[in-house]
């Protein structure tokens, strides 16, 4: 074969090749409803140099916000619009992620249950259970997914403790889970004035610390514990800043009971340093999360140790990809984002607030 014949063969062979090379999928499309949730902030600038998922409109009728954010991110004002309906008209958005109050919620799912949009919402869940299961039946009528967004499902230490709790049974049964959250203060540590307007209002927030920082333990509390409900739950609120949060808690504890384990929720807007940290103890051992990518382990029978953790990888690696994985059918919602364990969620949230308001233990049906 002479060397013009062999450059020729070649050149088809890799034709052919490419040609068999399955074409790289669409990026998913989706939208943003509000921008009073400052977590919106650090979402918006991890769209950018993607493949798998675009950003095509963001819903937001404050025009100081709007103006503020287009500049802040570079994003062209005719990316937004007044309401979803307006933006429906002018892009095929497949996904919705929304940064408007807890409140609001439910207000937006059950729009775009109306349109088919998968959600995914800011954690908490909802307000309170009423708003919860409305959500629950708008998703189970047009077929949509809700996912809820939580910092701390993207800590690989959180998994890492989880596959040797749960996978491992490296500590043996559960007895005692103890959750961390918090920081200074919304307002100490300067959160947006259009943040701070509704995260310290009791019925747009459904609460104050108790309910921002709350939701992280009761969340992981219920992962760790498969699902299951609590059979009781006691919490205790203080304003211990009555001057800087008048109209709400800004400090939380919460005793969750189970049959043979207690899980402790401590959620705070007076902590020195901000912390989102985790200790789980069994029968047989202990494993300590004190940041997102360190874990201690110590049993019985081993001194204390830091096995490797892991970064997440593929659709579990962050929100993003989680979303796109989920709307393009790659996998179904479940663990901390699902709807079913933030149902469980939202439910002891419900509880502490009672427990709180009464001083009386919650039992739970």
């Amino acid at each position: 074969m002479n060397l013009t014949t062999w450059i020729a063969a070649a050149a088809s062979l890799l034709a052919t090749l490419i040609g068999r090379a399955e074409p790289a999928p669409s990026p998913v499309r989706f939208a943003i409803v509000g921008l009073t949730h400052d977590h919106a902030r650090g979402f918006i600038p991890a769209v950018r140099g993607r493949s798998d998922i675009a950003l095509v409109g963001i819903v937001e009728t404050n025009r100081d916000l709007v103006a503020r954010f287009a500049a802040a991110y570079q994003l062209h004002t005719n990316l937004f619009y007044p309401s979803l309906e307006e933006l429906l008209r002018h892009t095929n958005a497949q996904a919705v992620a929304t940064f408007t109050s807890t409140f609001e919620h439910r207000r937006v799912v059950e729009e775009c249950a109306a349109h088919g949009l998968t959600v995914m919402m800011e954690k908490p869940l909802a307000v309170n259970m009423e708003h919860a299961r409305a959500m629950q039946a708008a998703a189970k009528r047009s077929g949509i997914q809700i996912l809820v967004n939580y910092e701390t499902t993207w800590y690989p230490a959180n998994h890492a403790a989880y596959a040797l709790v749960q996978d491992q049974r490296a500590i043996g049964d559960l007895r005692k889970v103890v959750v961390h959250d918090g920081h200074r203060g919304p307002r100490e540590i300067g959160c947006s004035a259009e943040f701070l307007n509704w995260l310290t209002d009791p019925v747009l927030n459904g609460g104050g610390a108790l309910t921002d920082f709350g939701c992280y333990g009761a969340d992981l509390i219920t992962w760790l514990m498969q699902g299951q409900r609590p059979t009781a739950v006691l919490a205790v609120t203080q304003q211990i800043k009555p001057e800087v949060y008048p109209r709400v808690e800004d400090e939380a504890t919460v005793v969750l009971t189970y049959p043979h384990a207690q899980g402790i929720i401590q959620a705070s807007w007076n902590w020195a340093i901000d912390r989102k940290d985790m200790e789980i103890y069994g029968q047989t051992g202990q494993v300590l999360v004190p940041r997102k990518d360190v874990l201690k382990l110590r049993t019985l029978t081993a001194p204390e140790s830091e096995p490797a953790v892991p970064p997440l990888q593929g659709p579990q690696a962050d929100p993003l990809s989680y979303l796109a994985a989920v709307v393009r059918g790659d996998i179904k919602p479940s663990g901390l984002s699902s709807l079913e364990l933030n149902l469980v969620v939202t439910e002891i949230l419900d509880a502490a607030r009672t427990s709180a308001q009464t001083g009386k233990r919650v039992e739970l049906k």
